[in-house]
């Protein structure tokens, strides 16, 4: 049930109860009185609708209800109930304590056949005020407290929505940043060949010179459009490092050594040649094992990981799995490392998987289809 729907229901519920209260004064008046009279039935409609109006709830009707129960006392009494109830729950508990003093002290002077202090209604003039400021008390603190509660989740997802998008942003900064670097210096090796080339025309014909002249020069514009449309992209409070580049140069292989080194049990099994792959597969390749790697040091200590690999077309295929270990405490991450590779893995049109593979395993599963017109040796039609 939403928020909306419980407030509708509490207030039918609230007004069936003041119903309640109204027809009540009325037939105790007949049974007392021997027949109804017109003044309690007005006095008992007024505070009613005082005590249904939102806007006159504090403090037009704890002062109706206080007086009206002062002058025909046990005939109101369980409509200052409900107006004690409403102080408390509004952490007014001490108007509460003085309207009730008020109405039933002044009651002594009241309506004496409806008195209060009579023998027989001693124990409800006293208990059901006071149930009526503790019971608000009560759920009026709760009701801060579930507010209060909820404000504090509505925080948290919020704040893991930020974390979440930071964790994305910052992963395509970096694939913005490894593409830039990759492909600068492709384009900048053929910018230079050609330029080498084209300082020989002379001994070239002339439409062969003519293209290296266009292919220098369109080179040398997609170099500087590169440059301007991802370099924007770059984290320039990071410190450069040598480290950043390292992923371009290096395959999963040297993860595994590197793993095994550390004492770490990794069993690497590869189909097919990296250069089959494009680029952006081998490094996302790079960054999907060296996390999975990563958490089974974490979440795993001990346990053996089973890597495998087929760089072959039509897709990548990346499965990295490994069974329970011993959870290490020794470790801090920001929890957020499968985010960035899912925002990667989608953004080169594939899909990423990860979670329990039975047994208490855990499995991390890519598969990046390859671009249109890649042939088995790597190479475009």
């Amino acid at each position: 049930m939403s928020s909306r729907e419980s407030r509708r229901w509490a207030a039918y519920g609230r007004g069936a109860l003041v119903a309640l209260c109204v027809l009540a004064a009325a037939l105790n008046d007949a049974a007392i009185q021997g027949g109804y009279q017109a003044p309690v039935m007005a006095t008992a409609l007024v505070c009613g609708a005082a005590l249904l109006v939102p806007r006159l709830r504090w403090p037009a009707a704890p002062l109706l209800v206080t007086v009206a129960t002062a002058w025909w006392g046990s005939l109101l009494l369980p409509m200052l109930a409900v107006a004690l109830y409403d102080l408390a729950v509004d952490r007014r508990a001490r108007v509460a304590v003085a309207c009730a003093v008020a109405a039933l002290s002044a009651n002594l002077l009241g309506y004496r056949s409806t008195s209060l202090w009579t023998g027989q209604s001693y124990a409800s003039t006293v208990f059901l005020p006071v149930l009526a400021v503790l019971v608000g008390l009560w759920l009026g603190s709760r009701r801060r407290l579930l507010t209060a509660l909820a404000a504090d989740v509505e925080h948290l997802r919020i704040e893991a929505q930020l974390r979440e998008e930071a964790a994305r942003i910052a992963e395509r900064s970096r694939i913005a940043s490894e593409m830039h670097d990759v492909l600068a210096h492709r384009l900048s090796l053929i910018a230079l060949h050609t330029g080498v080339l084209a300082t020989k025309s002379d001994a070239l014909p002339a439409p062969v010179a003519e293209r290296l002249a266009l292919l220098r020069t369109t080179s040398v514009k997609a170099l500087t459009d590169l440059r301007d449309v991802l370099g924007v992209l770059r984290d320039h409070d990071a410190v450069p490092t040598s480290a950043a580049l390292t992923p371009m140069m290096r395959e999963a292989g040297e993860l595994a050594d590197e793993a095994r080194a550390a004492g770490q049990h990794v069993e690497l099994t590869t189909d097919g040649l990296p250069e089959q792959a494009p680029t952006t597969h081998r490094l996302a390749v790079y960054r999907i094992v060296q996390e999975a790697l990563t958490n089974a040091r974490k979440h795993a200590d001990g346990a053996p990981v089973t890597v495998r690999i087929d760089y072959g077309p039509p897709a990548t295929l990346v499965e990295v799995t490994n069974p329970p270990g011993t959870p290490r405490t020794d470790t801090v991450g920001s929890g957020y490392g499968l985010v960035g590779l899912r925002e990667r893995v989608t953004a080169l049109g594939g899909h990423l998987n990860s979670g329990p593979a039975g047994a208490g395993a855990w499995r991390l599963a890519a598969r990046i289809p390859h671009p249109a017109g890649i042939e088995q040796n790597g190479t475009r039609t």
